[in-house]
């Protein structure tokens, strides 16, 4: 039987990227991460590597590091719109409110393959995969780092951390004392955004930070009847706690709370003439979650953490709604082993209920399910040669009711030859686990009727024997600096997957309910596909003077799908960008960026249809006539007055992402 690949609600995407955005406070007294050299810059440690403070150029994997520097003189106000500048990433707007996000191909509007962090909470989504792009915010100002892997992390993250993994951190409450106030206003907004933040000392070594953030944004418009009613507005409070204590114990509280509403256009499926429906919905979300982090240190080189968290969230997409509850405990502990091995190792529990609205087009058996997740991991770095050679060896065991028992391992080596010079390699095995969509769904995607013969219903049909998909990974990479200046990075994988899901056909039946008798033309998902793909990142930094700096980034991908040849399909082979930071006297900073996108394809609900290239071309100036306050006007994808990035299956038109121009204050005080 001929199968298809997985269209965009199903399909395996990537796993995406480990950013790491560094602090950068807007006080005479804040260090810049624009005034660090090259090496001072990769000295700072990152933790999603081995989940322990690392440094960035000794690490054995594709890691690229965005500092606060970076989102600042970007221009850029969302999660997934930074992620643009990652080498290697795929980002691709569908509309005002959501956005395909993936790493090394199988991009998607719930790309599947990328495992996505924030202060150690998973945002990934049991319902479809991926991530709910528009229900994610905070304000920027407040991270601490993003650290952006492309490639495998399930050995310390488990399973979905397929393709890459990222990891968003915000500062402790201790690094924001004081108050915040951001604003900013532009041609998307239908009102001014704003974001306040207060912080302050509760008693000595006690801090706390207290934030809201609302916004209101308008919808944008298609490329066939006008307004998408895709416009969107959210609110979001805050507050974290941390405490320091006298013997070495740190104990961190935060919680967070949002709600707002989010539109679409929507095309549904009925049984009668003209067989769709085409709506403008709006939906009312909101969630919120609590953690608890507390941390030991019994010496510099032994930490025990253990943390909790409770995550709830209602989110409307289409013409259903989902409900979920889910509460997660995690304890680590790494310590050293002699002189020449580092431990890390850890134990997890998370259990996640659900509950759905059915539709016609879309419905879930059973409507409300709950499950349960068990995880330990242990991962062992081996100096081999003191200041030259380490190995890193370690893997994750899981086991949830759905997916069974599974194993993901890794191997690491990296190879310091000079302190300005790293080569690293890594084979590395993950899985993605069934999400709900993929083994309980029924999704009624299309019907006709030919003249005298019942109508026809054609339905893709979930099954509950479904496998997790696997990967199967090898990566090698070079890193070097020169003279403080100049940074090299170049990351070259080849991956093989087993066990893609895909949609098969299967044997017509006769359905009597709902009414009309209706033939129904049934499209099953089975681990029907393997493949593999190739490709190679390239990423640079140049400090040409000491004020100009240049930002490059280059990544190539091939990928092959089997039985069936398979085009690259939603996926360009070829990305580029540039970036230019120019500081000019009397504080003002000029600052560019250049991002090119090859061309694609995208599903809609009727139809793939192709994507032609994309140049996108922003520019802003900043200006800071004191210290803690900054102005700036942006204008971004100046090139075009409009484009398509990626479309949904959830309708047949394309939206078009128009030029956009904003002015931003942000006063810190």
């Amino acid at each position: 039987m001929k199968s298809y690949p997985v269209r965009p609600f199903f399909a395996p995407s990537l796993y995406a990227a480990l950013v790491w955005l560094g602090a950068g406070a807007l006080t005479a007294e804040a260090q810049d991460f624009a005034d660090m050299n090259i090496m001072e810059l990769l000295n700072e440690p990152v933790t999603s590597v081995s989940k322990k403070e690392s440094p960035f150029e000794e690490s054995a994997a594709a890691i690229f590091v965005i500092n606060q520097e970076d989102i600042r003189r970007s221009g850029l106000t969302s999660l997934p719109e930074l992620f643009r500048l990652v080498p290697g990433a795929n980002v691709a707007r569908v509309h005002s409110n959501e956005w395909a996000v993936s790493v090394r191909g199988f991009n998607d509007q719930y790309a599947n393959k990328l495992l996505v962090l924030i202060d150690g909470r998973s945002v990934y989504s049991p319902m479809f995969g991926g991530v709910y792009w528009n229900a994610q915010d905070m304000i920027l100002e407040d991270l601490d780092r993003i650290e952006v892997i492309r490639g495998p992390g399930a050995t310390l993250w488990g399973a979905n951390a397929v393709n890459g993994v990222v990891n968003i951190t915000s500062k402790s409450a201790k690094e924001t004392q004081g108050a915040l106030i951001t604003s900013s206003y532009g041609t998307e907004d239908e009102r001014p955004m704003a974001g306040v933040r207060y912080g302050g000392q509760i008693a000595p070594n006690i801090y706390y930070r207290t934030y809201v953030k609302t916004f209101d944004r308008r919808g944008f418009e298609d490329n066939h009847s006008g307004d998408d009613s895709d416009a969107w507005d959210m609110t979001r409070v805050g507050s974290r706690v941390d405490w320091e204590t006298a013997s070495f114990t740190t104990l961190t509280l935060q919680a967070e709370y949002y709600q707002g509403t989010v539109g679409e256009h929507f095309d549904g499926v009925t049984l009668t003439p003209p067989f769709q429906t085409h709506q403008n919905v709006e939906h009312d979300n909101f969630g919120g979650n609590v953690i608890a982090r507390l941390s030991h240190y019994f010496s510099p080189d032994s930490q025990l953490t253990i943390q909790a968290y409770y995550d709830r969230y209602h989110q409307g997409d289409g013409d259903i709604a989902e409900t979920r509850n889910t509460f997660d405990l995690e304890v680590q502990h790494n310590f050293a082993l002699g002189d020449y091995n580092n431990i890390v190792w850890g134990v997890g529990s998370r259990y996640t209920e659900d509950r759905l609205t059915p539709t016609f087009y879309l419905t879930f058996d059973p409507e409300t399910d709950q499950e349960q997740f068990y995880s330990a991991f242990v991962q062992d770095e081996i100096t081999l040669v003191p200041k030259r050679l380490k190995l890193t060896l370690g893997s994750k065991f899981e086991h949830g009711e759905e997916a069974g028992f599974t194993v993901q391992p890794s191997a690491r080596l990296a190879w310091t030859p000079t302190p300005r010079q790293t080569v690293w390699t890594a084979v590395s095995r993950a899985v993605r686990v069934p999400a709900r969509y993929d083994r309980d769904a029924r999704l009624n995607t299309a019907a006709f009727q030919a003249p005298g013969d019942p109508p026809v219903l054609i339905a893709l049909i979930s099954e509950d024997n479904v496998d997790p998909e696997t990967l199967n990974a090898f990566e090698a990479g070079y890193r070097f600096n020169k003279d403080n200046r100049l940074s090299f990075d170049l990351t070259a994988f080849y991956n093989q997957y087993d066990g893609i899901l895909a949609y098969v056909p299967g044997t017509p039946f006769f359905e009597n309910t709902p009414a009309p008798a209706h033939l129904v033309i049934p499209l099953y998902f089975q681990n029907a596909l393997s493949g593999d793909t190739y490709g190679t990142e390239v990423a640079v930094r140049w400090r040409v003077t000491e004020w100009w700096k240049l930002i490059a980034g280059y990544s190539w991908l091939h990928m092959r799908l089997h039985p069936q040849e398979t085009p690259e399909g939603q996926n360009s082979q070829h990305q580029y960008q540039l970036r230019s930071y120019f500081d000019l006297p009397h504080n003002f900073q000029l600052n560019a960026a250049a991002y090119y996108v090859g061309s694609t394809s995208t599903p809609l609900k009727a139809a793939t249809v192709p994507l032609d290239s994309i140049l996108r071309v922003d520019v802003g100036l900043t200006w800071r006539p004191r210290p803690g306050i900054e102005l700036g006007i942006w204008g971004q994808n100046l090139l075009e007055p409009s484009q398509s990035e990626f479309g949904s299956f959830k309708k047949n038109t394309l939206s078009e992402i128009p030029r956009s121009y904003s002015a931003r204050v942000i006063w810190e005080f």
